[in-house]
């Protein structure tokens, strides 16, 4: 795609979502969640069955993870464990939030394009102290919605996609058709590409260089669909970029452009299983990032309620 053709398709949804209301400045496309459709969402749960959509975070280096999370014990003693009466077990954690193994949520001030985030904010509004606008702390009640899978590699007859290989619109819709379901507004899409699967069959990769994603044009997809929120078991992007000169695409237009909250590197090998036995691809999901003032993501345990 020439960087011409990104600049017409990036125009197109930024203005689309701004005159869209159903969108604001604040949450973005989270409007769409009204009350209606979550307690709709709720009619999603028969089996009273939970499903988490998250891998284990990493704590060991890797290709795709080269700076881990740590996680260290700082209590008790050996003197406490050697003596009578109460002690606490305590530990310390801290990690890297956007990084290429571990599953996150992108805030809406994760992405500066052409000096702005997404509404127009000012770059500037981003300070070392953290981001004045667009933080994390929108999502301070949660997300809670319809979730519905779409399965790329189910579609296509294969175990997963390679790096470097697209999802289109066209995969969308035929995916949909071939599973049953259809995606509406104010819905968390999540698209399996099959990154997690490769990973653990395969080992590790530098992800940052090679990896599966959606094409920007798929994008038209959620737009006309007026999805909420897209998650994906990658990076949602594409490596080596599609595009010209923009090394996040999807991104660039998710985020910024149209207001979209992204979860990556998710894992969905568990809720496939149940999807596939019990032949739905939508439910009730739950998404409850940490309440981190000024952040600009959260690690985030998306769950499945079937």
């Amino acid at each position: 795609m020439t960087a011409h053709g990104f600049r017409a398709l990036y125009e197109r949804l930024r203005s689309q979502a701004a005159a869209d209301p159903t969108v604001d400045g604040r949450c973005g496309a989270l409007r769409r969640l009204t009350p209606e459709r979550v307690a709709a969402a709720a009619a999603e749960v028969r089996l009273g069955h939970t499903v988490s959509l998250a891998a284990p975070i990493e704590t060991e280096p890797g290709p795709d993870s080269p700076e881990p999370a740590t996680h260290r014990m700082t209590g008790p003693g050996p003197r406490d464990l050697g003596s009578d009466g109460l002690h606490f077990a305590t530990d310390r954690f801290a990690m890297n939030v956007h990084g290429d193994a571990d599953s996150h949520l992108d805030a809406l001030c994760h992405v500066v394009f052409d000096g702005e985030l997404y509404g127009g904010a000012p770059a500037g509004t981003v300070t070392a102290e953290g981001a004045r606008t667009l933080s994390v702390d929108v999502l301070e009640s949660g997300i809670v919605g319809r979730g519905v899978l779409l399965d790329i590699p189910r579609l296509r007859g294969i175990p997963w996609l390679e790096p470097g290989d697209h999802v289109s619109s066209g995969d969308l819709t035929a995916a949909e058709a071939a599973q049953g379901v259809h995606v509406g507004p104010g819905d968390l899409l999540f698209v399996r590409v099959g990154h997690r699967l490769r990973r653990t069959d395969l080992g590790p990769w530098h992800a940052a260089t090679a990896r599966t994603g959606l094409h920007p044009t798929a994008m038209e997809f959620l737009a006309e669909r007026q999805v909420a929120v897209l998650g994906g078991d990658g990076n949602n992007d594409t490596a080596p970029s599609p595009v010209e000169d923009i090394a996040f695409p999807v991104h660039v237009l998710a985020i910024q452009a149209m207001g979209i909250h992204l979860m990556d590197y998710l894992r969905f090998e568990d809720l496939v299983e149940v999807c596939a036995r019990e032949g739905r691809w939508s439910f009730l999901c739950v998404v409850a990032p940490l309440r981190l003032p000024g952040a600009t993501g959260s690690p985030v345990n998306p769950i499945a309620a079937l």
